[in-house]
């Protein structure tokens, strides 16, 4: 980057963090909030992936688990298993790898048409979830839901969601 393009971008792009940047309320500036976003969900997402790993599962395991479980005859095809991850097709098929070795999933061909492949979880990976869902659920309690007051789950809700038609208006 040439040194005019570095002065003129320095000019133009205040930090985030700008202390003579406008208020915008008591809430926080927008920035600020989301950085706070951006930061609070990977340092949660990190101390809830430590104490999974400490019952010999991940984070990703177990929402594969919690997915198939919720799911009809518990399972579902990898496409839309993908989508509600929101992974690729092979970071799904690598995924499943594991909890297949693991004997808490197995694929298998389509009922409906025979070409597609679902995911299945297994008598073995239902009580894997039976056996870990008490202690993610305390974490959960603890580091999340425990901090939310008053009105906050249903307001905090509805942001989700707002954000969530945002980036997949599907």
């Amino acid at each position: 980057m040439s040194d005019r393009a570095v002065s003129d971008r320095a000019v133009s792009d205040p930090p985030v963090s700008d202390p003579a940047a406008p208020d915008r309320g008591a809430a926080g500036r927008p920035w600020d909030v989301w950085q706070l976003f951006f930061e609070t969900s990977a340092r949660l997402t990190t101390e809830l992936e430590t104490r999974l790993k400490e019952h010999g599962c991940s984070l990703m395991d177990y929402q594969v688990l919690l997915l198939l479980r919720d799911a009809d005859h518990h399972r579902l095809r990898m496409g839309e298993l993908a989508q509600r991850l929101v992974f690729s097709p092979s970071r799904l098929s690598y995924q499943i790898g594991v909890l297949e070795k693991r004997g808490w999933v197995r694929r298998r061909p389509c009922p409906e048409d025979r070409r597609g492949l679902e995911a299945e979880l297994t008598d073995e990976g239902l009580a894997a979830f039976r056996r870990l869902r008490p202690a993610h659920a305390r974490d959960v309690e603890e580091l999340f839901l425990d901090v939310l007051e008053g009105d906050d789950a249903q307001r905090l809700h509805a942001i989700m969601e707002r954000l969530a038609r945002k980036v997949d208006p599907s």
